[in-house]
């Protein structure tokens, strides 16, 4: 991809880009800028597949996680089922999907709480923040690469780890707060 015509893009003006690396999720594209300055230089993005992040939450108050090792990060963590939209997906259909496919979890109630991007000073990425109820629990259909352990525990302990640094997953982060904030850890659904 090359592009040869300037364009504004907010107070900035792209004067070329080019996809420096493409390959799976991720695309690099850098692009020959002026600055709001008047400066010229290279502004490099990194776009990465829209995502979903879901929070399952049954009539306890328990939530069910995941712990997974990270390749990126070189150890395991602990998170929401998460993952990428396929081609012409809807979020709520990846959600489901993915809660399925990571915890074997059908839900028959969903929140949508809105969206995350991830890194808006060099990462194009959104994700999806959902909250998923009236749980049916099955058994799960993982990816042979994907090595996932489910976790259940109460709403209260997932949002201490949270405070504590034991889920730095950003999504996870996100979503498990705004889930508190909204009341929705016991058994009310306010």
């Amino acid at each position: 991809m090359k592009q040869e015509h300037a364009r504004a893009h907010g107070p900035w003006m792209i004067e070329a880009s080019r996809r420096a690396y493409q390959g799976g999720s991720v695309e690099l594209i850098e692009d020959q800028v002026k600055k709001p300055d008047g400066a010229h230089g290279v502004y490099a993005t990194v776009n990465l597949k829209p995502g979903v992040a879901v929070l399952p939450i049954d009539e306890h108050g328990n939530v069910y996680l995941t712990r997974q090792f990270r390749y990126a990060l070189g150890r395991d963590s602990v998170e929401v089922p998460s993952g990428t939209l396929e081609p012409g997906e809807e979020p709520a259909a990846a959600a489901r999907r993915e809660v399925r496919e990571e915890l074997g979890i059908v839900a028959d109630e969903w929140t949508d709480l809105g969206t995350l991007d991830i890194d808006t000073s060099i990462v194009r990425c959104s994700v999806r923040l959902m909250i998923a109820r009236c749980l049916r629990l099955g058994a799960p259909d993982t990816d042979p690469t994907e090595d996932i352990r489910s976790l259940k525990l109460s709403f209260a302990a997932a949002v201490d780890m949270v405070m504590k640094g034991e889920i730095t997953h950003s999504p996870s982060c996100l979503l498990i707060l705004k889930a508190a904030l909204r009341n929705t850890g016991g058994t009310n659904t306010g």
